[in-house]
C-alpha cells in the first residue's frame, strides 16, 4: 500500500527536478522506492517509467538534442546496461544497497566538485558503456552523465535535450535485461504504468518552471536534490 501512495508523488518530483535541472530526479526516485522494496524492485519499476519519462522530454525538446553526441553515447551505455542488468539478478540485496550509496556519493562529489571526472568528447562511447553498467545496477545515471555531457560543450536546453535522448536508449537496455532476467512482472508492470503518468506530469510542471529559473537558482535545485538523495542513501543502508 506505501508503495502505491509514494508513485504519484514520487514520479511528479522527479520529472520536474530532472526538466528543470537536468539531473538528479531518476536518482531520488529510485532511492525512495528503496525504502519500501528492494533494490532489484526498485530498478526494475522505475526503467519502465524513466524509458518513458526521457523520451517523453527528448521528444518535445528534439531540435535541441545533439544527435551526434547522444549516438556515441547510446553505442556504449546500450551494451553497457545489458551486462548490468542480467548481473542484477544475482547480486544480493544488500550488496545493491551498498552500490546505490555508493554510486549516490560518486554523483554527488563530482556534482560538488569534490571529484574531478570530466572525459573527452572522444571518450564518449566507454564513458557510456561504464555508466550504462552502473545505471543498470545501481542507478545515478544522470549525475554520472552530466560531466560527459559537460565535456562536450552542452548547456542550457542542448544538455538537458542530450541527455534525456541518450539515457532513454540506456534505459532500453534495461528494461530488456531485467526483463530476460525476470525482474519484470506483471506488479512491477503496472508500478511503473502509475509511475510513467507521474513522471510525465513532473516533465510538463518542470517546462513551466524552467521559464522563471535562471542558472543560480537551478543549480540550488540541483544541490537540495543531493542532499537528499544522500539522506536517503543513507536511510536505504539500515
Amino acid at each position: 500500500m506505501l508503495l502505491w501512495t509514494l508513485l504519484l508523488p514520487s514520479g511528479v518530483l522527479a520529472g520536474a527536478l530532472t526538466t528543470v535541472a537536468g539531473v538528479g530526479g531518476g536518482m531520488l526516485l529510485l532511492l525512495v522506492l528503496s525504502l519500501v522494496m528492494s533494490p532489484a524492485e526498485a530498478l526494475a519499476i522505475t526503467a519502465p517509467a524513466l524509458f518513458i519519462g526521457n523520451f517523453h522530454r527528448a521528444y518535445r525538446y528534439w531540435s535541441d538534442v545533439d544527435r551526434r553526441t547522444a549516438k556515441a553515447f547510446a553505442l556504449g551505455a546500450v551494451p553497457g546496461s545489458l551486462i548490468g542488468g542480467v548481473l542484477v539478478s544475482s547480486i544480493p540485496s544488500t550488496v545493491l544497497a551498498w552500490l546505490l550509496a555508493g554510486s549516490t556519493a560518486l554523483a554527488v562529489a563530482r556534482a560538488l566538485d569534490l571529484l574531478h571526472f570530466q572525459p573527452p568528447p572522444a571518450l564518449l562511447t566507454p564513458a557510456g558503456f561504464g555508466i550504462g553498467a552502473a545505471s543498470a545496477t545501481s542507478g545515478g545515471a544522470g549525475l554520472l552523465l552530466a560531466p560527459v555531457l559537460m565535456a562536450t560543450g552542452l548547456s542550457g536546453t542542448a544538455y538537458v535535450a542530450t541527455g534525456a535522448a541518450a539515457t532513454t536508449a540506456m534505459h532500453a537496455g534495461r528494461i530488456f535485461a531485467y526483463g530476460a532476467s525476470g525482474l519484470v512482472t506483471a506488479t512491477t508492470l503496472a508500478a511503473s504504468a502509475m509511475l510513467a503518468a507521474s513522471l510525465l506530469g513532473g516533465n510538463l510542471l518542470g517546462e513551466r518552471a524552467r521559464k522563471h529559473l535562471n542558472a543560480t537558482r537551478s543549480r540550488r535545485i540541483e544541490t537540495t536534490t543531493l542532499v537528499l538523495c544522500v539522506g536517503l542513501a543513507l536511510l536505504g543502508l539500515r
